[in-house]
């Protein structure tokens, strides 16, 4: 008997505000919990949170604030530093987040007395990802940017230009990934369909595949998998759809719907889903 793929929430987490997006930190940060950080329209929360998959006597999530900052205008996108570890002493919690004002904010605490951000100016456009150096941290990088025209570029920072380019040959080009599993594929949604590129192979996609009816949103690789991946389709008007896919199954494994979701995230070790909702935060679980 095939198990049927639409669910609801495994979890959720109670928000004062919308959430506009969600980032669990990718990165290892010297503790038990995972960092998760969630932006409104002028705040960003950092919190911890376990889940019943990884600690056998928490009954289902356990969520805890570290802080709140203050960001002044709605947050459209969070990339955490490696930098950031909680076993530290004191701790170091550094973030960049991306907003409607064009403006990068970078922002470090302690989670005491030092909270500090400093705003990185020079983009004239939209920015669509960023993405720190996972073996530097200090250079943040829109190393790889989607433009909405439908080309992924990306950028050397060092010689300061484009060194490659894909195209997707649709439009709009909403959301692009680099795999971390599998640093040769990107994935990517445009128009109504998904899109993964191997790099070495050509600039047009290997493989495409229609997704969602209204336009798909968002494409994140799976941390744990390099064949797992999750899209979000615009909110509908009623809900918005999320879906997990797995790349040797014709159909998706998961399928899950949102009152206006927006935002998503994987899990750094578990094969788990965050998306943000109307003051909450959801969590899907599927199987590997």
């Amino acid at each position: 008997m095939k198990q049927d793929a639409t669910r609801n929430a495994a979890y959720t987490v109670d928000c004062e505000d919308y959430v506009h997006v969600v980032e669990f930190n990718p990165f290892e940060s010297g503790n038990s919990g995972n960092l998760i950080a969630y932006g409104g329209s002028n705040y960003v929360v950092v919190g911890t949170c376990t889940f019943q998959e990884e600690e056998a006597d928490i009954e289902g999530i356990q969520y805890k604030t570290l802080r709140t900052f203050h960001h002044g205008v709605r947050v459209d996108g969070i990339a955490w530093s490696p930098e950031t570890r909680l076993d530290s002493l004191p701790p170091v919690i550094k973030f960049c987040t991306s907003a409607a004002d064009l403006k990068i904010r970078l922002f470090t605490s302690d989670l005491q007395d030092k909270n500090e951000y400093k705003v990185l100016e020079g983009h004239s456009d939209f920015i669509n990802g960023l993405v720190f150096n996972p073996k530097e941290g200090e250079e943040i990088a829109s190393l790889m940017v989607a433009e909405k025209n439908g080309t992924i570029r990306f950028y050397d920072l060092m010689a300061q230009q484009a060194i490659l380019s894909l195209e997707s040959e649709q439009m709009p080009l909403m959301s692009a990934h680099w795999c971390l599993k599998n640093t040769l594929r990107v994935g990517a949604v445009a128009g109504n369909d998904w899109l993964i590129w191997d790099i070495t192979r050509s600039s047009y996609p290997q493989e495409k595949r229609p997704v969602h009816m209204d336009r798909a949103c968002l494409f994140r690789w799976s941390t744990i998998n390099e064949n797992l991946f999750a899209t979000t389709g615009y909110p509908g008007k009623m809900a918005t759809q999320f879906q997990i896919h797995h790349l040797g199954h014709p159909q998706p494994v998961l399928i899950g719907s949102v009152a206006v979701g927006s935002g998503l995230s994987w899990h750094r070790t578990l094969p788990l889903c965050a998306i943000g909702g109307d003051h909450k935060l959801l969590f899907w679980v599927t199987e590997m």
